[in-house]
């Protein structure tokens, strides 16, 4: 049941967002307030389907940590879930990505109509000065800046990998940073196809205020995201055990 469930979603889901991406070319007109609008119907219609056809509910907490204005989100990152997630309470934001997936029709113009930060990962330190100007005339805007501090994808329970990019970001452009914890890889694993039932958990921690030397900052976030992450993998362990398979492939 569980394999015939999860192909049904990803072949739902996928299909989904191909619908979504041609049905929604005119938004593209509208600049990326319009493009924003139409990725918070494809989260929301994934996060239902999700649901509907996998009992996989997403919980959403410490909504309340969530402040104003132009701000870094520094989310774990352990499935594509998240991605599409975290779009549903971020009013005007920007991820760090890879350029190439500018390059991507349909998907790529979408990510270049919505203004996002693409980078040349082969540039090196060069690339990352260029994330912090680029991020900076759109913290100054009032908007957000996505980052996911490892750069890519972790399995839960693998030994954290906190990269220096998110502190300079910090330290260049003084804007406060929201960590984010979650444990979605559970439930989705970053190549893994079965999307397994259950509650996934994405928390907003409190905010790391600006001012802090660059890595007392990043002890701080890589702290604060690691202890929740343990403490919600920890939880959904005791609710269902089975899980625990998940996080020793991950260990392993």
């Amino acid at each position: 049941m569980l394999t015939l469930r999860s192909l049904l979603f990803n072949i739902v889901f996928y299909v989904n967002l191909i619908v979504l991406m041609i049905l929604g070319l005119p938004v593209l007109l509208a600049g990326r307030h319009g493009v924003f609008a139409l990725a918070r119907v494809w989260g929301k219609s994934s996060l239902w389907l999700l649901e509907k056809i996998c009992g996989l509910r997403v919980e959403f907490r410490g909504l309340e940590n969530i402040p104003q204005g132009g701000y870094i989100i520094a989310a774990k990152h352990q499935s594509i879930l998240e991605t599409f997630a975290l779009l549903l309470h971020a009013p005007d934001f920007a991820y760090v990505l890879k350029r190439e997936l500018t390059l991507i029709p349909f998907f790529g113009w979408y990510l270049s109509g919505s203004e996002q930060i693409a980078i040349d990962r082969s540039a090196g330190r060069s690339a990352v000065s260029i994330v912090s100007e680029r991020a900076g005339a759109v913290l100054r805007a009032g908007r957000q800046i996505f980052i996911f501090p490892e750069g890519t994808r972790r399995p839960p329970g693998a030994p954290a990998q906190y990269k220096q990019g998110v502190a300079k970001l910090y330290e260049d452009t003084g804007a406060p940073c929201l960590p984010v914890a979650l444990n979605t890889g559970l439930f989705w694993g970053r190549r893994g196809f079965s999307r397994r039932p259950g509650v996934a958990v994405i928390e907003y921690l409190p905010v790391i205020a600006p001012g802090l030397q660059r890595d007392v900052f990043i002890r701080r976030l890589q702290s604060a995201i690691e202890t929740e992450c343990g403490r919600l993998n920890a939880a959904a362990l005791a609710k269902n055990p089975s899980l625990a398979s998940t996080l020793a492939t991950a260990r392993g």
